[in-house]
């Protein structure tokens, strides 16, 4: 396994390992102790070093990733209570729940799909939102002459977003330039700083597959460019599919049709059979747009869903209950762990706490410093991001910030140290704003007539507080609510087939921890 510590019989040990006659006595002393106190002799192995995806002594041999985006634990305690019979309440009743876990601040989709899959923070992966701004990078097609361009991975890169296909991919006229790479385009895999759960198991001999909303997900493939087998993107806003929460559910069962052929050991296309991956998912996107949509959301601050995000909720149930089937009807439910969880969580919660904020008044009040200090500027979902052309002025204009935060609807704003008690510096770190902007709870960066009425990326209790369920038939229902993290889920996916958790360079730096737990309760998870 892949530079993890496993536990060897000592008579392994000795037929392993040349030994003097006085070596010898003293490892049968050693091993009559290590028996007599019931512990394992391991043999330390170096991180990263090459093996096997997984011994004889693991029964899991699959992991099935999903990310119900927008679905908050709030949602998954009321299902599981209301709907004793659906999909999510069977996974709970064989499974822990993980009743106080938060995604990643900001609370976006690619921060929060790199913190399940990478194990870290914007800190370590570099990415601290979907659409951001890179001092350090040049803009599309230019000669990179000038550095400092927004940074755009969305729907907008296809070659035709209106297309689902995205009209045949990424158009690479329209990413930015690495000044110091020959002024090539950087693509979504090559601008992501870490690698993934999807290239370490590749490189262990495993087979890997994910399902998302735009071609620009093929960032999963990370620094490598390979880690996916089997990728499939959809472009989600072809044709307005984000727009209507029926579409929305048509699009979704594009995906789970990916799965359930996967699951029959099928590519996503159901055309060529080639084994089931080690690791597979998708992202749901129904939920997210039915909290998201005028006419639906939730009722009242207690969560009573509309009956559109009923609907929505319950289309996505149907769609697991429609995996789990197939993996019963295929043999593989006692092989595979399935792990339920969501990158982010859509505010507001209360529709009376709605509010949209004015989109024009943070970018006046910092051009009436200078026109031109303004070099990047993000305000999308519930939070707003600046990036300033002279940091030395960053003080100036928060100050300027403050006058108007009333007005603005702002609760915090976050610059100098303490915005580094929660990120990298942004004079080291090309990536990182100078100020970052958490508005009022139920404010939110959209247009009115946007038809949205909630959004995520910022850091409240709603906008990060998700599910977390992983269900085993092995298991019992249990309960954990200690603080957890979605960056837990990588390093847990690795140590559950057998690899090595500090494969990942983002476990590495920021020292994630596994799940809890596992260790002490899942005879097929010990070493």
């Amino acid at each position: 396994m892949l530079g993890q510590q496993l536990p060897v019989r000592f008579e392994n040990a000795v037929a392993r390992f040349p030994m003097q006659k006085n070596d010898l006595i003293t490892m049968v002393g050693v091993a009559l102790l290590v028996s007599l106190s019931g512990a394992q002799i391991r043999t330390p192995q170096p991180a990263g070093s090459q093996t096997k995806l997984r011994s004889q002594r693991h029964s899991i041999a699959h992991v099935l990733l999903l990310s119900i985006d927008g679905m908050h634990a709030l949602d998954l305690a009321r299902l599981t209570k209301e709907r004793s019979d659906s999909a999510l309440a069977r996974l709970s009743a064989h499974g822990i729940t993980y009743t106080n876990a938060h995604t990643s601040f900001p609370s976006n989709s690619w921060p929060g799909l790199l913190s399940m899959v990478a194990g870290g923070s914007p800190n370590s992966t570099g990415v601290i939102f979907e659409n951001s701004y890179d001092r350090s990078l040049s803009p599309p097609a230019s000669d990179c002459a000038k550095t400092g361009t927004t940074v755009i991975f969305d729907s907008s890169i296809d070659r035709n977003p209106d297309a689902i296909d995205g009209g045949g991919g990424i158009d690479a006229e329209k990413l930015p330039r690495d000044p110091k790479n020959g002024c090539k385009p950087v693509f979504p895999h090559s601008f992501i700083r870490v690698n993934n759960i999807f290239e370490v198991i590749k490189q262990a001999g495993g087979r890997t597959a994910w399902c998302d909303k735009h071609p620009a997900y093929e960032f999963l493939n990370g620094p490598s460019g390979t880690g996916v087998d089997d990728l499939y993107t959809p472009e989600v806003r072809a044709n307005r599919v984000g727009k209507n929460v029926q579409r929305t559910e048509a699009y979704d069962d594009l995906k789970v049709q990916a799965l359930l052929n996967q699951i029959d050991g099928k590519d996503h296309t159901g055309a060529t059979r080639v084994g089931v991956p080690a690791i597979f998912g998708m992202n749901f996107q129904a939920v997210s747009v039915a909290q998201k949509l005028e006419g639906n959301g939730y009722l009242d601050a207690n969560g009573t869903p509309s009956p559109g995000l009923l609907d929505a909720f319950t289309h996505t149930d149907h769609s697991i209950s429609k995996m789990l089937a197939a993996l019963q009807q295929h043999g593989l439910m006692a092989s595979t762990l399935i792990i339920v969880t969501a990158k982010h969580g859509d505010v507001p919660i209360d529709p009376t706490k709605l509010k949209h904020a004015d989109l024009e008044l943070i970018p006046k009040t910092v051009s009436a410093i200078d026109k031109n200090l303004l070099a990047g500027l993000e305000q999308d979902g519930s939070v707003a991001m600046l990036w300033l052309a002279d940091q030395t002025r960053t003080a100036e204009v928060t100050a300027a910030l403050r006058k108007i935060q009333t007005e603005a609807g702002i609760e915090e704003i976050y610059f100098g140290e303490s915005l580094k008690l929660g990120f990298n510096d942004p004079r080291v770190d090309s990536r990182v704003p100078d100020i970052i902007i958490q508005p009022n709870a139920g404010q939110i960066y959209a247009k009115p007539d946007s038809g949205f009425i909630a959004e995520h990326g910022g850091m409240t209790d709603a906008d990060t507080h998700v599910l977390l369920l992983i269900s085993h038939p092995s298991l019992g229902r249990q309960e954990i609510k200690a603080p957890t993290q979605t960056a837990q889920i990588a390093p847990t996916i690795l140590k559950v087939l057998g690899l090595d958790p500090n494969s990942l360079q983002a476990v590495r730096e920021e020292r994630t921890p596994s799940l809890p737990g596992f260790d002490e309760k899942i005879p097929w998870f010990k070493y």
